[in-house]
């Protein structure tokens, strides 16, 4: 078993050096091109004063050379900290200052976001350098790129030498924060070869698979996309991210790039669906389907199994925090009921799926408990945050190994009669909307910034659409003040991500409280369940 997970790419250079890599609007590379251009960067990030452990951000779009940039990052003994290049650079801002980023790689359109975050106002002028990889650096008034993709060619291809182990970090995936403040996953090399070894076995990967890579480098889901098909010599295709909103052009990249292999969260799924874009048979190289990250309805998931027969279908749940997935449920024959419940199922291998009460004890099969994970998937934790970790990832209950920890989801289950383990929902204020996880108190905390507004609360209601939970914000101008919601959409779209911004609004003059004076948030709901939205 490899150690690091770039070793992954050496081992496929060395034995097939012409097989097709990637697949992107920007190119086609070999696992040989790969690997010799991953490497030509590594040294130049050596070179430039990366060093072990330290932390180089990514700011691009998906692309071939996305895909050299991270493998050279790992390379380099650093650790990679995939950015939203979607995301306002004020939350960016947060996040390079919480990882004390050294470099950040960026290309694509992301030239007036680098200025901000970089330039010569921005309190990180300091920051030791900004690599810029597209064929020409653009025109950054108060920013100079340290090195620039011409840099590259005349770096040595040679092999390198790793200090990294499987206990290190391979990467920090930032997470909506409650407090407003973005919270850093740190995930290591081992976390994601376990998982990745596992799913290769059960899915049967292999060199003759042509593998999506839907999700953005953010994401979580993304690491499986990549390390799975590098572990088995696939060849890997990074889907343009427009095509979520043209069903039909997304159903014709499908069948058009003869993908064998699809995993997404299931909001695109449920798109699909809705505009009836998967034709019976279609899909006819198709052999597997996954999904993860939310809930799939289950009369979205008959429309799919009844026109795809020859696919198997698997849900995949997990946290970030335990690495991709923890569990897994192959669905084995097509359901005859729409009102039917998909198991979550049972944990992966060297994983394990707790259902504890309040007092840490298992529950009755058939009880509602709170969902705990232990095992090979377990993040260290919360990147420089101990408290918020020691929050969650606690001692696991019996163990005789003081230092075995399980983490707790936030999650309500049960454990049904068939040994199966069923998601019941959020025990927070946590949703998933879109296939993301948002802290909807991420979202007030940048309303409580804008000051027009006197109070404002932020509701998840769930629905059967393709958003899966829809974000809803009530809010009180302060008096005298008319705030009408597309001003306020605007103001808050410049401190989060467009994933985070609200889809229905409702102005009020006061927002309803209960008998302890705390804002009524199930009123709310109420409220926005009986109502017609608001134009935004």
């Amino acid at each position: 078993m490899t150690d690091l997970l770039q070793q992954w790419i050496t081992v496929q250079a060395e034995t097939r050096p012409h097989a097709s890599a990637v697949v992107a609007r920007d190119g086609r590379l070999t696992y040989g091109e790969l690997h010799a251009r991953s490497n030509r960067l590594s040294r130049l990030l050596r070179d430039a004063g990366c060093r072990r452990g330290d932390r180089v951000c990514l700011l691009m779009p998906k692309s071939t050379t996305a895909m050299v940039a991270m493998l050279a990052v790992y390379k380099a003994d650093c650790i990679l900290v995939p950015l939203d290049p979607s995301s306002p650079a004020g939350r960016l801002m947060r996040v390079l200052e919480s990882c004390d980023a050294r470099y950040i790689l960026a290309g694509g359109s992301v030239a007036d976001t680098v200025e901000q975050l970089c330039g010569e106002k921005s309190p990180l002028a300091d920051l030791p350098g900004v690599g810029w990889l597209d064929a020409a650096p653009p025109s950054m008034p108060s920013v100079t790129p340290r090195f620039s993709l011409d840099d590259l060619r005349s770096y040595s291809r040679a092999p390198l030498h790793y200090a990294n182990t499987r206990r290190d970090p391979a990467h920090i995936l930032f997470t909506s924060g409650s407090t407003g403040t973005p919270k850093g996953v740190v995930i290591t090399h081992g976390n994601v070869i376990e998982f990745v070894t596992w799913a290769r076995r059960y899915f049967g990967l292999s060199t003759s698979d042509r593998v999506s890579c839907h999700s953005p480098l953010h994401f979580d889901l993304s690491t499986f996309d990549i390390f799975g098909a590098f572990a088995a010599g696939a060849e890997l295709h990074l889907v343009p991210p427009e095509l979520n909103l043209l069903p039909h052009k997304l159903a014709e990249f499908i069948r058009g790039s003869e993908l064998t292999q699809w995993f997404s969260v299931p909001s695109i799924l449920n798109y699909l669906a809705k505009f009836d874009a998967v034709q019976p048979q279609d899909f006819p190289t198709l052999k597997r389907l996954m999904w993860c990250g939310e809930v799939f309805p289950t009369p979205a998931l008959i429309y799919w199994m009844r026109r795809l027969p020859h696919v198997t279908f698997t849900n995949l749940y997990g946290p970030t925090e335990a690495t991709i997935a923890s569990a897994y449920y192959t669905v084995p024959s097509c359901p005859s009921d729409p009102t039917a419940e998909i198991p979550i199922g049972r944990a992966c291998d060297g994983e394990e799926l707790l259902v504890l009460n309040a007092s840490r004890e298992a529950v009755a099969p058939g009880e509602t408990g709170d969902l705990f994970i232990g095992g090979v998937g377990l993040s260290p934790g919360y990147w420089q945050d101990r408290a918020r970790t020691e929050q969650v990832f606690v001692p696991r209950p019996g163990a005789a190994d003081a230092a075995a920890r399980v983490y707790k989801t936030g999650d309500l289950a049960k454990r049904g009669a068939d040994g199966l383990v069923y998601f019941l929902g959020r025990a927070d204020t946590q949703i998933k909307s879109r296939g993301y996880r948002i802290e909807l108190g991420e979202i007030e905390a940048a309303l409580s910034t804008i000051t027009d507004l006197q109070e404002a609360a932020v509701v998840g209601i769930p629905t059967s659409g393709f958003e899966g939970t829809l974000i809803a914000c009530a809010y009180a101008p302060l008096s005298g003040r008319h705030v009408p919601p597309g001003e306020l959409r605007r103001a808050l779209s410049a401190l989060v991500p467009p994933y985070m911004l609200p889809s229905r609004w409702m102005p009020l003059a006061s927002l309803p409280k209960n008998a302890s004076g705390k804002i009524d948030r199930r009123a709310l709901s109420e409220r926005f369940n009986t109502s017609e939205p608001a134009p935004a």
